[in-house]
């Protein structure tokens, strides 16, 4: 359903879906901080404990997330999107009862996780494959603009407010500011006015497993996503989401001393590289094209993550907010642009496959990586860890050099399948 409206500020449904996306984000930000910092500072975890426990929640984009993909492509997107957020309502709402309760325990974390990822994966490939759908192809680059800068509000607000909720209240009363937003964004999905279209009929006798071998040959066999995906899915295994994830917080608390509240804060100043990425993104494309903004900003994430080692407790703050900024600049440019790409190149009847390709390629790698860094902290120390979080962020750059990313100029206007050739413009 293609809107007529000249602006999607002017587009109801598509504002309850920023807004909730924004109290979604705003809620995951804080449980990213405080989930581990319940971990660490009310149950004593080690380091190795912290990464598997980040490595859990997203596991399920290793062993679900491709027959997810066609799962999601069967059904419709909205009701998907509100199960999920109410079952991780659900879920979350858990640590703080058993924390009232005085039965908290770190194994109970793992579980909450585990099914907060398998949720999660399911709402972000409903959720990706639901806005073409909802604002129509010709406003996706603008759609997936301010909804990267949804998520920027939530992660400028989400860490400073979790590490001052658990400062001031305790890790576990975060952690339910978390569960209240997923019911808050499922409530916000729920008012949404506009008739879904009905998914594409599937053929007679198709099978999961050939959805499935379609989607990984729609991503893997493509000129444009097979790179895309590569850059994104090493980026993951060693950035701030796989072994960065790992040991941050924990080289934050322990190496650099810094109290939760000022990490929070840190975390959030930094996380405006990803507004100011949000908001240039456009200028950058219009002035050089997509494919350099898309190499650039894969190119600029490695030297800004080679700064993390480089902090000190005296230099703790600018250091790491010059780094996170860095990083969040990159991010935002890099993510806008990809996701505006494979959703206008992809048919729609495939667009949840799709994404779940790219989801178990990107997000698969986390767990991997959560559980290498938390691995390698002990023998290695979270300092060295980071350098090697820097190291293999820059070769993660390497596929989209390449001419065929680097030298597309527009995303082009409909499906490209992977024997055509792609027109540089």
């Amino acid at each position: 359903m293609t809107s007529t409206v000249p602006t999607l500020w002017r587009h109801p449904d598509f504002l309850r879906l920023w807004a909730a996306q924004a109290v979604s984000v705003l809620g995951s930000q804080i449980t990213e901080l405080a989930l581990p910092l319940a971990a660490i500072t009310v149950l004593g975890a080690t380091p190795f404990q912290v990464g598997l426990l980040a490595a859990t929640q997203y596991v399920p984009f290793l062993v679900i997330g491709l027959p997810a993909g066609a799962w999601v492509d069967r059904l419709p997107r909205r009701p998907v999107m509100v199960v999920a957020d109410l079952v991780r309502f659900a879920a979350l709402l858990v640590v703080p009862l058993a924390s009232l309760g005085g039965v908290l325990r770190l194994w109970m974390l793992y579980p909450t996780a585990l099914v907060v990822g398998v949720m999660t994966v399911f709402f972000d490939l409903a959720a990706q494959s639901f806005l073409p759908t909802l604002i129509g192809e010709d406003q996706l680059v603008d759609g997936n603009t301010k909804l990267q800068m949804s998520s920027t509000a939530g992660q400028l607000a989400g860490p400073g407010a979790g590490g001052l909720l658990v400062q001031w209240l305790t890790a576990p009363v975060a952690v339910l500011a978390n569960s209240i937003g997923f019911a808050l964004s499922a409530l916000l999905l729920l008012l949404l006015r506009g008739r879904e279209a009905p998914s594409p009929p599937r053929a007679a006798g198709s099978r999961l497993t050939t959805e499935i071998r379609e989607g990984l040959r729609s991503v893997l066999g493509h000129p444009l996503l097979r790179p895309i995906a590569l850059t994104a899915g090493l980026g993951n295994l060693f950035g701030l989401f796989g072994m960065g994830q790992a040991v941050l917080v924990l080289y934050g608390v322990r190496d650099l001393r810094l109290s939760p509240a000022v990490l929070g804060v840190v975390l959030a100043v930094a996380n405006a590289g990803i507004l100011a990425g949000s908001l240039l993104n456009a200028r950058l494309t219009r002035l050089r094209g997509v494919g350099p903004a898309l190499a650039g900003s894969a190119a600029l994430m490695g030297p800004a993550l080679l700064l993390l080692p480089l902090a000190t407790p005296g230099t703790a703050v600018p250091v790491l907010g010059l780094a996170m900024g860095l990083a969040g600049f990159s991010a935002a440019v890099f993510n806008v642009n990809q996701v505006s790409l494979r959703q206008s190149v992809t048919p729609a009847a495939m667009r949840g496959r799709m994404t779940a390709t790219f989801r178990f390629v990107n997000w698969g790698a986390v767990p991997v990586g959560t559980f290498l860094g938390g691995a390698l902290a002990g023998p290695l120390g979270l300092r060295n860890v980071l350098w090697l979080v820097g190291a293999g962020s820059l070769l993660s750059a390497l596929p989209v050099l390449g001419r065929t990313v680097r030298s597309l100029r527009e995303i082009p206007a409909g499906p490209v399948h992977h024997d055509q050739e792609v027109a540089h413009v």
